[in-house]
């Protein structure tokens, strides 16, 4: 007997369900445009003019990156909503670090099965962050996948492109001893840490998503699913300011691993130990987990999402005009000191 009939979609692709997705998304995707778009949804590349009267220089910023194992709470929490800003807030702060302002977003979807109504969540998120952040989402790849993904599971990556004017490029050459470190506060997690905090609290503790933390004051979902901020609307009025020296999105690797890549040879940051002022959300795990404090350096932004490089005579306005606290300085490194080291 001959074999039946196979088309696409019993193979597990269903394009009429993708062009679905395609049309749910295109009105909530134009409120993101501006006057540079030159391109509709759909088409095979995002077309944006480039124009930037104001700069001297102009220098393009790209950067690409995920939410990380983030999504298997969402999916674990039927939770669509907060991951796409996610996605976005976190590239927004990459590029910042570098001074630079977003211009253009780009996303991609893979997915086990298309879902045309988690999807359009999805992209509700994105292009919220991409308003929010003044950017355009201008385009996307969306890949049904089936037989590599498990129909419930997806993945979120995303491109953005933003342009600093080149004398504005960050971190300054200008960091030097005497500087201070000032952090900015977390929402949580952000889109880090999430493979052990996961361990702990849904294989070490056996919760669910929808239980209730009495230390948290809240389910673990609304905790774990908080959107990881974004820092550009907080230093926008201080990226052309010659007293701020330089940026560190704290995200893998924490405050040691992130802070370490801004600080000029000969030089070391001395910071204050955030160990023993944990948010609530930090403090539980550490204890739920029986973590050390070098795991919790190592896999947590511990509260602290973004570190500014100040000069002097700049932290005290920046501090009182920000959500922020003097967390160290920087000095002349000692005879092997690391680039980053804690202090009681």
């Amino acid at each position: 007997m001959p074999p039946e009939t196979l088309d696409y979609r019993r193979s597990g692709v269903d394009v009429r369900a993708g062009e679905q997705a395609v049309e749910s998304i295109r009105d909530t995707v134009r409120r993101s445009y501006n006057a540079n778009v030159l391109s509709d949804l759909g088409s095979f590349g995002g077309l944006f003019r480039f124009h930037q009267p104001d700069m001297l220089d102009p220098v393009l910023v790209a950067s690409t990156d995920g939410v990380g194992t983030k999504l298997r709470v969402a999916i674990m929490a039927g939770k669509y909503d907060t991951v796409g800003q996610d996605l976005v807030n976190h590239c927004v702060n990459d590029i910042l670090v570098q001074g630079a302002e977003p211009l253009f977003f780009l996303d991609y979807i893979g997915l086990g099965k298309l879902q045309p109504e988690h999807v359009a969540t999805l992209v509700e998120g994105m292009a919220t962050a991409c308003q929010a952040n003044s950017c355009a989402l201008i385009g996307g790849e969306m890949a049904e996948m089936p037989g590599f993904y498990q129909d419930a599971d997806f993945d979120l990556a995303g491109t953005i492109v933003g342009v600093v004017d080149r004398h504005n490029i960050l971190p300054a050459e200008r960091i030097q001893a005497g500087d201070l470190l000032v952090g900015l506060p977390s929402s949580g997690l952000h889109t880090n840490g999430y493979s052990l905090a996961r361990q702990i609290v849904f294989e070490i503790l056996n919760l669910a998503p929808d239980s209730y933390v009495p230390d948290l004051g809240t389910t673990l979902a609304e905790s774990l699913l908080a959107v990881h901020l974004s820092y550009l609307p907080t230093l926008k009025p201080w990226l052309i300011n010659s007293g701020l020296h330089g940026l560190a999105h704290i995200t893998g690797g924490g405050i040691p691993g992130n802070l370490k890549r801004i600080i000029p040879s000969g030089l070391a940051a001395r910071v204050i130990s955030p160990l023993h002022s944990l948010p609530p959300l930090f403090a539980w795990l550490r204890e739920a987990g029986n973590l050390s404090d070098d795991t919790m350096l190592e896999a947590f932004n511990l509260g602290i999402g973004m570190i500014a490089v100040l000069a002097p005579d700049t932290a005290p306005e920046f501090l009182d005009a920000n959500s922020a606290r003097l967390i160290g300085e920087i000095a002349i490194a000692g005879l092997d000191e690391p680039k980053v080291s804690f202090r009681d």
